[in-house]
């Protein structure tokens, strides 16, 4: 092999090693040459010989020139060459070189050792620009034109013989995308991979905001030591709600309008906004309301005449609000505007921190406003008086070096500290459960995120220890130690029914109780093993549940209730969360009875899939979907109450499936009209569904009847404005075409689709009355679970999770296929 040779093949292992460059650019565009110069042409390489074509005084007729030349060797320096140009070609070849911007490519440092000029087998493993030595070159403009036409027909040259050469096209490389060329190609139709079919069905609907956020892959590169959760922070602190304005309407007390001062008139505004709903017919809202709005009366208005509820008449203040109500549907779009610019304001203010130098969403970052607690279920706190937070109560969280958020005027911060330990940015306590509200980051950002991933992980962890720790409980379940039976009958009852835990709560709290605050009157026994459960769980949400369970477990029961023990005692009352935890701790690191549930919920999910009919519609796969979802809804007794529409919601798709019943009849009746002999084939053309009455088909055609009214009124005003002649119901009918029997069999087949779609959905909307999917699906079920699912049975994961659980669940939707938690 040549030099000359050699100096090509080195320099186009050079482009190749570029070429997966991210800074490749257009393929047409010419690198500038270096002041360089060489004995020998082909000594130096194309790289660094090759001068923009611009800075020359080429024109198109030299352009023509070279192509001329290039077309005359290729179809004279072999057979197989394609006809083709090659500047067509090349961008098809793998081996195709690259040429680089100068301006975009990092330039290596050469090598100041002088290479020899000695060829050899080593010496061919050497890049060429540690073995050559350039020297300058100065040359006038007309030979630098005549060299880069050499150079350019010297590389075509040689590109053809490599092609010759080549009997099998090597694999593609990965390249950055060539604007011009590879734009005009044709797209090849090759299979897609499950990874990208999985990223297009990720990123299909992402809007373009979404795409210009650098999404922050954490889930690539965990931090081993996670008790610190951040090196900086910066944030604006939380957004107080605007002090209280007086509107001026004043409520009645015993007929006559009664002034209040402003912090009065506000409580009294909290109940007149909630009169006609439940909870304004509450006896226990109202009691709790009428004595914190008392109190209020008493502090701030000694001299009040206020003493009695019944005397008190809020309907002034109700139809004010009610007033203010129909004032805000009634806003034109100008005044709808500037209401969404100032919430902008606030949340480009307020919504945001950054997080080591990373811009993350921040969560609910609004204080509370006062108001009315509500509480669920029957929460003996409903209606109790939630006072307004200020500053002095709020602890900032902010990193050390990081400017402190302003407080509103007149006022400043309780505390601050800089724990990044922790990942709260605000910290409050609020006055009716005496609980703590934090600021968090949003549901999607990275510390959450984190979090979540942790949780999954620590329960599919339990997957590997579950065998070994119900052997040891089943077998504790007959120890002579009362306290240890009592924890392995406890124990029993979290793993096979996922209850929570519990924990003791004071006399001033909802009575809400878990497994190891069980009461002696919360279980009761039927024989010969079956044990009811009853009593009120988190959120005042009633748990009723008929179990039977094994004889020991049973007989245990029976132990725990045995006199003296009476209503009011503690079933286990060797037992609590403490003991439980620390127990668990031995199994397995950082287990908790929590962490049960979790499993036992994804598990549960995971088994109730496989039920999934693969060939299904995508309705029936949704519906499996959600059976699974409901199995562990009950499970962990996520329960709702039945809305109050919920019966109009049945009757209206119930009215959808008969009209399209109807509809179906009367395409069948069309198509037996066209081919009587179908009847005999298909024997169900031309009946009548169950359900369908004489007085739903003259429902039917009267609603048909107006619709055909409006379209002719309709067409003949658009005639009239054209000059035309006004049309006739009978015209319509009259320009109506015969349909043929194709397009009557595919009505036919759509209505049927559309039929079956509507009675899946009827029965999902009914099973779903009582149950709340919602919360198990966020909190409860591995997200990878239902990535891997969608993969598999072809369900686009929109269907599954909306765009702000896509937006949490980051981190699981890039799961393949066979993902088993």
């Amino acid at each position: 092999m040549s030099n000359s040779d050699q100096s090509y093949f080195d320099s186009e292992e050079e482009i190749q090693e570029q070429e997966n460059n991210p800074e490749l650019i257009k393929t047409n565009e010419i690198v500038e040459d270096s002041d360089s110069d060489s004995d020998s042409e082909d000594d130096v390489p194309i790289s660094q010989r090759r001068t923009k074509l611009n800075s020359t005084t080429s024109s198109i007729s030299d352009a023509t020139l070279i192509n001329d030349k290039i077309n005359s060797h290729s179809s004279s320096s072999s057979d197989s060459d394609s006809d083709q140009p090659l500047s067509k070609r090349m961008p098809n070849n793998n081996s195709s070189q690259k040429i680089l911007d100068p301006k975009k490519r990092k330039i290596k440092k050469e090598s100041k050792t002088t290479a020899t000029n000695e060829s050899s087998d080593s010496e061919d493993d050497i890049a060429l620009s540690k073995r050559r030595k350039t020297t300058p070159l100065k040359k006038v403009k007309k030979e630098i034109k005549t060299e880069i036409k050499k150079e350019i027909e010297t590389e075509i040259k040689r590109e053809i013989k490599r092609e010759i050469k080549t009997e099998e096209p090597k694999k593609a490389t990965k390249r950055t995308r060539v604007k011009k060329e590879e734009d005009d190609e044709k797209p090849s139709k090759k299979k897609k991979t499950t990874a990208k079919v999985k990223e297009e069905k990720v990123s299909k609907k992402k809007k373009k905001e979404e795409e210009e956020d650098e999404v922050f892959r954490w889930w690539d590169n965990e931090k081993e030591d996670d008790s610190i959760k951040w090196t900086t922070l910066e944030h604006q602190g939380p957004y107080f709600p605007p002090e209280y304005v007086s509107h001026g309407i004043k409520m009645k007390y015993k007929g006559e309008p009664i002034d209040l001062v402003p912090e009065c008139e506000e409580v009294a505004n909290f109940y007149a906004q909630v009169i006609g709903t439940d909870w304004g017919e509450n006896p226990t809202f109202r009691k709790n309301f009428f004595k914190d709005f008392l109190k209020v009366i008493k502090k701030k208005q000694p001299n009040c005449p206020i003493k009695k509820f019944e005397d008190c008449d809020f309907t002034p203040l109700t139809e004010y609000f009610t007033e203010q109500k129909e004032k805000r549907k009634a806003m034109t779009k100008e005044e709808k505007e500037v209401i969404k610019k100032e919430k902008q304001e606030i949340e480009d203010k307020y919504g945001w921190a950054l997080l080591d130098e990373r811009k993350e969403k921040v969560g609910n970052f609004r204080i509370e406003p006062p108001g009315l607690f509500r509480g669920r279920g029957e929460h003996p706190k409903t209606g109790t008086l939630k006072y307004r937070v200020y500053p002095e109560s709020v602890t900032i969280n902010i990193g050390k070096n990081a400017k402190i958020p302003e407080p509103p005027e007149g006022h400043k911060w309780g505390k601050i500290i800089h724990d990044n330990t922790v990942t709260w940015l605000a910290m409050w306590k609020e006055n009716v459960n005496d609980s703590f509200k934090y600021v968090w980051l949003a549901a999607g950002s990275s510390l959450k995120g984190q979090s979540d991933f942790k949780k999954f992980e620590k329960a599919r962890e339990l997957k590997k220890h579950i065998g070994k720790i119900r052997e040891e409980y089943t077998l504790e379940l007959k120890d002579k130690l009362m306290a240890t039976r009592q924890r392995a009958t406890a124990l029993y009852f979290i793993d096979k029914l996922a209850l929570r835990a519990g924990n003791e709560k004071g006399d001033d709290v909802a009575d809400t109780v878990g497994c190891c605050s069980l009461r002696y009157e919360h279980v009761t026994l039927e024989p010969p093993n079956r044990v009811i459960f009853d009593f009120l769980g988190k959120d005042s949400i009633r748990y009723y549940n008929e179990v039977e369970v094994s004889k020991q477990v049973y007989k245990n029961i029976e132990i725990f209730k045995r006199a003296p023990k009476k209503e009011g005692d503690m079933l286990f009352d060797r037992l609590n969360t403490t003991i439980l935890n620390k127990y668990l701790q031995k199994s397995m690191k950082g287990l908790t009875a929590k962490v049960f549930r979790t499993y036992n919920a994804s598990y549960t999910f995971q088994e109730e899939l496989k039920k999934t009919v693969k060939n299904s519609t995508m309705n029936e796969k949704l519906l499996a979907y959600n059976r699974a979802n409901r199995q562990v809804a009950i499970l962990c007794n996520h329960q709702r109450a039945v809305s109050k529409n919920h019966s109009d919601q049945l009757k209206r798709i119930q009215d959808k499936i008969l009209t399209s019943k109807y509809q179906r009849y009367l395409v069948s009746k069309e198509m037996l009209e066209l081919d009587p002999t179908l009847k005999k084939k298909k024997p169900e053309l031309g009946r009548l569904s169950r359900g369908i009455t004489k007085e739903f088909i003259k429902s039917y055609e009267e609603k048909e009847l107006e619709k055909k009214k409006a379209k002719l009124e309709r067409d003949n005003e658009k005639r009239k404005i054209d000059g035309k002649e006004l049309l006739t119901l009978e015209d319509m009918e009259k320009a109506k075409r015969q349909p043929s029997m194709e397009r009557l069999q595919k009505q036919y087949d759509t209505l049927s689709k559309r039929i079956k779609a509507q009675q899946v959905l009827l029965i999902d909307k009914d099973e779903n009355k009582a149950t709340a999917l919602g919360t198990s699906k966020i909190n409860y079920i591995d997200p990878r679970i239902s990535a891997a699912w969608c993969y598999k049975y072809d369900v686009p994961i929109e269907k599954i999770f909306n765009k702000s659980l896509r937006n949490k669940f980051k981190w699981a939707v890039e799961v393949d296929e066979n993902f088993v938690f």
